[in-house]
């Protein structure tokens, strides 16, 4: 993990990449395999990695979010990751977890089923990762810095990028934009990962149809589609066939904004070329590729009736007799400054931004990280008394009277019995302004079985719920000005962000040693 200069909308910066590539390279494993990693940080900045969608059964150590699950490689020192991956297949990625650095540190991490194991669909002639990105045209961790100080939101991206590359829309990026060349009448699968930061994002091929398979390396039943929508974290496989006339047309992406503040408002390229296609619309020459149709920035309506044809491919093992039944919040928060015109509180009305879940914005400790200091018995870590429901109940998505606007800043977890059966409802609110939150649970897949706008109502929408063949995901966006609700079973024992939209649980260990934490690795960096 090292400084290298990286050159996008023509300047240089001095950018943290893996073993000098930007993106990271690309993992390629399989079912059943294990993972040696020893990862080396020779950046200024602390650093761990991530490998999102890995269960990481019993060995939360190798999970690598900083302060939860091990305390941060520092810069000059190593620490080598080690996981088995057990009974996954599909398209995951890794990335740093350590404050902005997974701007620009991050992967594909691609798995492929054991030998001799087929993919349930068509098999395609190649494949092809596909990393959605987010560039700013300045250090990353300066404008989280800044807005950690100020206390404003966050400056929005310069740039989306394809595979490292913002396309032919930017200055200065036409030269490298990423190509693709295919035969005519081939089917490819395309891995597509949103590795952006912040941005939910609409993605598309000109004049073809794409065939979702699979989301967050699990399979789905498949559908056709001219667009996904696909937010920070997750995942989506698609096939598509080079059916039409052998010509070069633009994949593109842009964001899905629903919030009511601003965002990043350009499209990144790259292009699908046909080999076939007439020489004239090679590089050099004036045959422009042909553009795809995405929708608006805030077509939450294409959004919604995209991910509600997300289906499992057969009947899915869905929870039914529930022992925990939490309600979350999520959302934004003002926290109001005695000063109100200093200069870090830049904020709405002279405050700070803040996000909580039931109102309890996440602090990270910093002597220690959750794990160690469960596993080694540290006291004044954590206390377990996160909410499970939120504190004050109110109406969360209608208009919110302003004393519910400041969260408490807190280190919580909230205990679950190993083998505990969970439903969790994650309810936006309209605090400051109704957003699509993504939410990943680390260590666990869950099943999505739900959702809506407006307020949850337990009395009538469980009725709704979709307990037969739900999708598998391990990160899900709450619909902005709404709910949905998630199924899991706590069966790996183990415990997001600068802002505090993030909790922990605490999975206690069940009975007998498959069922317990295995212990710490030696070379575990410490705080």
């Amino acid at each position: 993990i090292e400084a290298k200069p990286v050159k996008r909308l023509c300047r240089t910066h001095s950018t943290i990449t893996v073993n000098g590539q930007f993106p990271g390279p690309t993992l390629e494993v399989r079912d059943g395999d294990t993972l040696v990693i020893t990862a080396i940080n020779r950046a200024r900045y602390n650093a761990t990695l991530h490998w999102h969608g890995v269960r990481q059964l019993r060995n939360p150590w190798a999970d690598g979010p900083e302060y939860v699950t091990q305390c941060p490689i520092q810069p000059g020192r190593s620490y080598t990751y080690r996981f088995t991956i057990q009974d996954q297949e599909g398209t995951l990625w890794w990335h740093a977890h350590s404050r902005w650095l997974r701007a620009t540190v991050y992967g594909a991490l691609i798995i492929y089923p054991k030998m001799g194991r087929p993919y349930p669909f068509i098999m395609p002639k190649k494949e092809i990762p596909i990393l959605l990105g987010e560039w700013w045209d300045r250090n990353p961790m300066d404008v989280l810095r800044q807005a950690l100080f100020t206390g404003a939101a966050p400056n929005v991206s310069d740039a989306f990028t394809i595979n490292g590359q913002p396309g032919d829309l930017y200055r200065c990026s036409s030269k490298e934009t990423a190509v693709f060349p295919v035969e005519a009448g081939e089917t490819i699968l395309l891995r597509i990962i949103n590795s952006a930061l912040n941005q939910e994002l609409f993605y598309g091929v000109a004049n073809h149809k794409l065939t979702v398979v699979a989301v967050d390396a699990s399979y789905t039943k498949p559908f056709a589609t001219n667009v996904i929508m696909i937010a920070p974290g997750q995942t989506t496989d698609v096939l598509i066939t080079a059916d039409q006339q052998p010509a070069r047309y633009y994949m593109a992406a842009h964001a899905y904004n629903s919030a009511n503040a601003p965002f990043d408002n350009t499209t990144t390229t790259a292009i699908l070329e046909y080999k076939s296609a007439p020489c004239s619309a090679k590089k050099g020459q004036s045959m422009k590729p042909i553009f795809p149709q995405l929708p608006g920035f805030n077509d939450t309506a294409t959004a919604t009736a995209f991910t509600a044809q997300l289906r499992s491919p057969y009947k899915a093992e869905v929870p039914m007799k529930i022992d925990e039944s939490l309600l979350f919040t999520v959302g934004l928060g003002l926290i109001n400054c005695t000063n109100p015109n200093s200069p870090r509180c830049q904020g709405p009305n002279g405050t700070r931004f803040a996000a909580s879940i039931n109102n309890v914005s996440f602090v990270f400790p910093r002597r220690n990280s959750l794990m160690q200091a469960y596993y080694q018995g540290q006291p004044g870590i954590f206390t377990t008394d996160f909410p499970p429901v939120p504190p004050i109940q109110f109406d969360y998505t209608g208009n919110v009277s302003r004393g519910l606007w400041q969260p408490v800043k807190a280190t919580k977890l909230f205990k679950l019995r190993y083998r505990s059966k969970v439903q969790i409802v994650f309810q936006g609110t309209s605090i400051v302004t109704v957003e699509n939150h993504p939410m990943h649970l680390h260590g666990y897949e869950f099943y999505v079985i739900g959702s809506g706008f407006g307020n949850f109502n337990p009395g009538t929408d469980p009725a709704k719920f979709n307990l037969i063949d739900p999708p598998r995901r391990n990160t899900i966006g709450t619909p902005p000005g709404g709910w949905v609700a998630i199924r899991f079973e706590a069966d790996n024992p183990d415990t997001h962000l600068p802002w505090g939209l993030a909790m922990a649980f605490l999975v206690e260990n069940g009975v007998g040693e498959l069922q317990t934490v295995q212990p710490p690795p030696l070379d575990l960096p410490r705080c």
